[in-house]
């Protein structure tokens, strides 16, 4: 059965109809205005387009009398008239033109802003917001990309390389669903998962007085000037954490932001430097494992507690649980 709306009489706050003593003054602007406008700024639209009630009635679905009552009350609320009644069509007023121009601009950035949030949040083509350091750009992301998308080729990342305190931020922030961090986070507020750990080795010169080592114990470099990442970065924090149980402070002659950086800089005499395995041999240097203590790094993935996955995060978070001590070359 069909509902045929009912032609309904306007009357608005200028019409004067209306009228049984002094017009109002305006409704003055306040905070809330904009939510209790923000219902109705569709039905508006809809009537201005079609500049008869009826017929937009029908567009819309909804019985006549609901959508004049619309937007009577938008009128009300603005305390201008926004359209002249002509018998059964309507147009719009001078305020009722610069109205539409801001409404259906601010209606077209709502739809807008509805398909991107349901497009990433699709299971075959969605976003996923991923951070990662510095350290594991080269080989270690790129390869759990690549896994990943042999299975899911049309999910898209967002990715961001910054450093352990940045990254961090961004994820209590939203702006990150996950990211691959060390040392592992052990915070509130945040869920944190050991993924594997990597060595660390202590990189000399070729001609350092080490350098014929294959071992060597910390303590043994305890005279040498160091070149380390800055501070706010994992590495960094667990270098020092290292030197303190070696005996000594670490005497710091440079602090940059890339590892490969820091290689560089110890091939040219500047120091030596506690990293990772490099992606390729860099000529210049030589890596020493650590004996004592234990030089190593945990590499974890967090997530902010209570955050709700996506289909698409719950598939890349699955992943890189799965990939639990596969994470780094040994």
């Amino acid at each position: 059965m069909v509902h045929e709306p009912r032609s309904e009489r306007w009357t608005t706050p200028g019409s004067d109809e209306n009228r049984t003593g002094p017009r109002a003054a305006p409704a003055p602007y306040a905070p809330g205005l904009a939510r209790v406008l923000a219902p109705r700024l569709a039905h508006f639209a809809l009537v201005a387009r079609h500049e008869h009630v009826t017929r937009a009635a029908l567009d819309a679905g909804v019985p006549q009398s609901t959508l004049s009552r619309a937007v009577v009350r938008l009128e009300r609320d603005l305390g201008v008239p926004l359209f002249d009644r002509r018998g059964r069509t309507v147009a719009l007023t001078r305020a009722g033109r610069s109205f539409l121009t801001a409404v259906e601009a601010a209606l077209a950035d709502v739809e807008r802003a509805a398909e991107s949030v349901r497009a990433d949040a699709d299971p075959a083509s969605g976003k996923v917001a991923f951070g990662f350091l510095h350290t594991m750009g080269s080989e270690t992301v790129p390869g759990l990309l690549r896994a990943f998308r042999a299975d899911h080729p049309r999910i898209r990342f967002q990715l961001v390389q910054t450093y352990g305190e940045a990254m961090l931020e961004r994820l209590r922030a939203g702006e990150l669903d996950l990211c691959l961090t060390s040392p592992v986070p052990d915070e509130p507020g945040l869920v944190a998962r050991r993924l594997d750990e990597q060595r660390l080795r202590l990189v000399v010169p070729e001609d350092h007085r080490l350098a014929r080592r294959r071992r060597v114990r910390l303590a043994e470099a305890a005279d040498e000037e160091f070149v380390t990442l800055e501070p706010g970065f994992g590495l960094r924090r667990i270098t020092d954490d290292l030197c303190a149980r070696a005996g000594f402070r670490p005497r710091v002659a440079f602090e940059g932001e890339e590892a490969e950086t820091l290689r560089g800089l110890v091939a040219a005499g500047l120091g030596v430097a506690l990293l990772p395995p490099p992606a390729f041999a860099r000529p210049g240097v030589v890596e020493l494992t650590v004996t004592a203590p234990r030089a190593a790094r945990e590499i974890g993935v967090a997530w902010l507690e209570g955050h709700h996955d996506t289909p698409p995060v719950a598939a890349f978070k699955r992943f890189l649980l799965s990939r639990r001590n596969l994470l780094t070359a040994p």
